[in-house]
Order: C-alpha cells, then structure tokens, then sequence
C-alpha cells in the first residue's frame, strides 16, 4: 500500500488454514511488511480494519467456488489432505463440438495424403507456482478433477494420456520436471495417426506462473476449435478447478 506521503510499501499476507471447513473468523490472516521495509502505521490498518476486508474477500471466494465448481473441485483440507470428487461422482458434460471439426462428424477422417497444417501459440497465467501447475498435466486425479470426467493419464516419459470421453489422447514424449512438457495430442476426428506436438513451458514469474503453450501440425481445419478447446478445456477448467485464477483484490 502507499502512505499518505504516497511512500509505498511492500509486504505479504498469508492464510496458512484457508480451508472450506474453517469459518472465516476463524482464519489465521498473518500480515508482515517485507524484509528492510520501514515501520508504517498501515500495518495497524491492514490488520484490523484490512483483516476485515479480507475475510470478506475470502468467505465470497469460498462460497463461490462451493457454488459454481463443486463438481471436481479440489480445496485444502484443514489437515492438509486435498478433497478430491471422482470422476463417478462427477460425470462431464463435455461439449464435444468445442474440439469437433468444422465438417460436423466425430467420426475419424482416413486420408493417405499430406494434410495442410498450422502452429497455434497461446499464453496465460496462473496463480500458483511451475510445480504445482506441472504436476496438474500428469496426475491423474487432477486431470480427472479439471477435466470432472474419467481419464487416463501415464505422467511418465513414454506414457499414454486419454481424457475427455476419450476425445482427447495422446503420449507424453519429453518431461523436464517443472519446466515442460511435450505431447504427442491429438482430437479423435483427426486424420487417422495425425497428432499434433505440444509444448506447454512454465515459467515463474514470483507470485504466479505463467503456461505457454505452442501447438505444432494443427490441421488447418481446426485451427479455431483447437485454440478454443485449450482455452477452455484446460486453462478455464483449470483456474476453477484449483483456484488458479482467482485474484481477492
């Protein structure tokens, strides 16, 4: 915050038991400035006055999640342990016309000639660190949380992915632990044994990660679904999912 003199200072505040189980006035907010920062009296203020606000932040943000995306939604436990909704509690209503071709028909396209294609680059960020984001592509339960269907997911070099219904399926061809990730990926409707290679690279940026996703051998007709189903199918899903896009100021 800034002073009235416009002097800014900069600090952190942390909520160790946010939890759906906990009450907000039972939420420990711990306010500190940041190493070498000069005593304020703003720091009286944010922890009176801004606990309160916080709080409320907190407990509309809660309740939101509770509302819009319980079905496979992961929240901190009080002890620790993620909650975690399977994929038979929670069946998709996945809209397969989001990845579905231009031509309208699901079914597989057999074809023995070269097919025109394109490269899609697309960006966003996320609230939480490259680790954690990383480990949301290779965990099977995650992918089945984000994605609220069945899933199979190998997170191994080598390993197989299906998801979606079975919609979206592919191998996973080179792992840097919190780094990147490279697919093999592909839409069932695609030409038979074309896929597609994705690069996903996460890069910390301090208090978020920011997700590039570059998309080789796009067939030209699904260009535009392609980068929709991205946006949609796993950056949205994933922000509501994990809280990795929520902002309380």
């Amino acid at each position: 915050g800034k002073s009235k003199a416009g002097i800014k200072y900069n600090g952190s505040i942390e909520v160790p038991n946010l939890s759906d189980e906990n009450d907000t006035e039972d939420l420990d907010i711990s306010i500190m400035l940041n190493k070498d920062e000069p005593d304020t009296p703003l720091v009286h203020l944010m922890k009176t006055r801004g606990a309160e606000k916080i709080r409320e932040a907190l407990g509309s943000y809660i309740e939101l999640l509770k509302t819009e995306f319980t079905q496979g939604m992961i929240l901190p436990t009080s002890n620790g342990v993620a909650k975690l909704e399977t994929a038979s509690q929670s069946k998709a209503k996945f809209d397969k016309t989001q990845f579905q071709s231009s031509s309208g028909t699901a079914a597989p396209i057999h074809t023995g000639v070269k097919i025109p294609t394109c490269k899609i680059s697309l960006k966003d960020t996320f609230l939480t660190s490259p680790a954690d984001l990383y480990r949301v592509f290779l965990n099977q339960e995650m992918v089945q949380a984000f994605t609220r269907s069945a899933a199979t997911v190998e997170g191994e070099k080598g390993g197989k992915f299906r998801l979606l219904e079975g919609n979206v399926f592919g191998e996973f061809t080179e792992l840097v632990p919190d780094e990147k990730i490279v697919m093999k990926w592909r839409f069932n409707n695609w030409p038979c044994e074309h896929y597609a290679t994705i690069t996903l690279t996460f890069l910390d940026r301090s208090t978020e990660t920011e997700l590039k996703v570059e998309c080789r051998g796009v067939p030209n007709s699904e260009e535009d679904q392609t980068k929709d189903g991205w946006k949609r199918y796993y950056f949205e899903a994933i922000k509501q999912t994990f809280g990795y896009g929520a902002r309380l100021f």
